[in-house]
């Protein structure tokens, strides 16, 4: 029945791709779909790519494997979104670019600072598809008889399908209907289990958790846990959604900068949802599954609650379910970062073409899956947390100043992303390298300095050189509403 789920998966993007062949037309349809994406479709576009293999299994497992902090990641990732609506959304789609070192151009009239954003851009895709690649083959090596590779290898050749035949038009229409496969995937098993919970409560009763109220307190008076680790972690996932470029690019797609508020803000309903009911999930699994430190194991966490709490068809039948959303969230991620890649390496390198896009879905795929050969699991949701690290470092500063204030300028721009790209990922690649699951609190979390030295180099070198002539024209572009 598992293999059945995946292949549906598999079938469904597949058709989703070859409808999106259908529909393009223009360069402008593989870059931003022509600009004409409708609200509630682009909230779900996004909500498919941004709810991750971190989100779908990492939250669940760090609720195991940690407790009352594995809580706080989803009010993260929320909050980003508020920043989103407030600061960044529309002034962004008013800019009119296509991807973000466009944007930068148009801002800072700085082919430098263009340079760097597009290999940021490129960077922080290509670190981002591992953790989709590695939750891949976990759960296939999990769910099926078949070796790890083989998972990862289906996302990487449904996404390039999806990339390759229609590009940011494809994309977006199999993004919106993987969102509700995964929130399908999650809302049936946590029907059943709520049904259930008498059942659910006895079987933590006659394991080592103790009872299911004990184990709810446990978690209750561990919050809000280590301070300094809250307030670095919540502060990268807050910030970091403000600088990853295949969440930016989406608001590029819609018609103007009104429908992209209104975007955000049925975004944040369906992400509210989706993370509710992660968030039970990962409390039931923490009442029912013997404790196990292993970050590979609370990952499955998840996709053994089906066994503990169901009879053997039950069982199979909500595991296939399980696995066909988690696939769904691994081809959807990858898919949006694919498309962010391609963008920025046609722009750069190939001048903008469809052809040049199609050989940037390629790269963008190529050193990804190296990549995932290379290196281990880190964890899902600890791998996807040093993302938005990196991403909170550099692009966000740059950014939210750029849009909000005048004087910010390209000198400042440049310095504030190479130093915060450079000190947080000289801190985590530390951390990971010298100390492992040791590493102080300022290497493993290292946004909760980082971060704010990145915004006090841009406004220190911004007001120790010239200001920009041009700033007051492009600022006001950005805020002024259409027409």
């Amino acid at each position: 029945m598992t293999y059945t789920a995946v292949l549906l998966i598999c079938a469904v993007t597949l058709a989703l791709a070859f409808w999106g062949l259908r529909l393009r037309r223009t360069a402008g349809d593989f870059y931003v779909a022509s600009r004409r994406v409708s609200p509630w479709m682009n909230a779900a576009a996004i909500a498919g790519e941004y709810l991750s293999a971190a989100s779908f299994l990492g939250v669940i497992g760090l609720i195991v494997s940690v407790g009352a902090l594995g809580l706080w990641p989803p009010l993260g990732y929320a909050a980003g979104f508020v920043m989103l609506l407030v600061f960044v959304a529309a002034p962004l789609r008013r800019s009119g670019a296509y991807t973000l070192p466009d944007f930068m151009m148009l801002r800072f009239r700085s082919a430098a600072l263009r340079r760097i954003t597009a290999l940021v851009v490129v960077v922080l895709g290509w670190f981002y598809v591992v953790p989709q690649l590695h939750g891949a083959a976990l759960v296939t090596g999990f769910a099926t008889s078949l070796p790890g590779w083989t998972g990862a290898a289906v996302v990487v050749g449904l996404v390039l399908a999806v990339v390759l035949s229609g590009g940011m038009r494809s994309v977006t229409l199999a993004q919106a209907v993987q969102y509700w496969i995964k929130l399908t995937a999650l809302l049936i098993p946590a029907i059943f289990i709520a049904l259930r919970w008498d059942s659910v409560q006895h079987t933590a009763s006659g394991g080592g958790a103790g009872s299911a109220s004990g184990a709810i307190t446990s978690l209750s008076e561990q919050l809000p846990g280590d301070p300094l680790v809250v307030f670095s972690l919540v502060l990268a996932l807050s910030l970091g959604a403000l600088g990853l470029p295949h969440v930016l690019v989406r608001f590029y797609t819609n018609p103007d900068g009104a429908s992209a508020r209104s975007t955000v803000t049925v975004l944040l309903a369906l992400l509210g949802l989706f993370y509710l009911i992660t968030v039970f999930l990962g409390v039931t699994a923490a009442l029912v599954l013997p404790d196990d430190d292993a970050a590979a194991d609370a990952d499955t966490a998840l996709l053994q609650l089906p066994a503990v709490l169901f009879d053997p068809v039950a069982s199979d039948v909500l595991l296939a379910l399980l696995v066909a959303g988690a696939f769904a969230a691994f081809l959807s991620t990858a898919s949006g970062l694919v498309v962010s890649v391609s963008a920025v390496v046609s722009q750069e390198l190939f001048g903008g073409s469809v052809a040049g896009f199609r050989w940037g879905a390629v790269i963008a795929v190529v050193v990804p899956v190296l990549l995932t050969v290379m290196t281990a699991s880190l964890g899902l949701a600890g791998a996807v947390a040093m993302v938005f690290t990196m991403a909170a470092s550099t692009v966000a500063p740059v950014m939210l100043l750029g849009i909000w204030w005048q004087r910010m300028n390209a000198a400042g721009a440049v310095a504030a992303m190479l130093t915060g790209g450079s000190a947080s990922t000289a801190a985590l690649l530390s951390g990971i390298l010298f100390f492992g699951s040791e590493a102080p609190v300022l290497l493993a979390y290292p946004g909760v300095w980082s971060i704010p030295l990145a915004f006090c180099v841009a406004v220190t070198v911004s007001l120790a050189t010239a200001p920009m002539p041009s700033a007051a024209a492009v600022v006001a572009r950005l805020h002024l509403p259409e027409g």
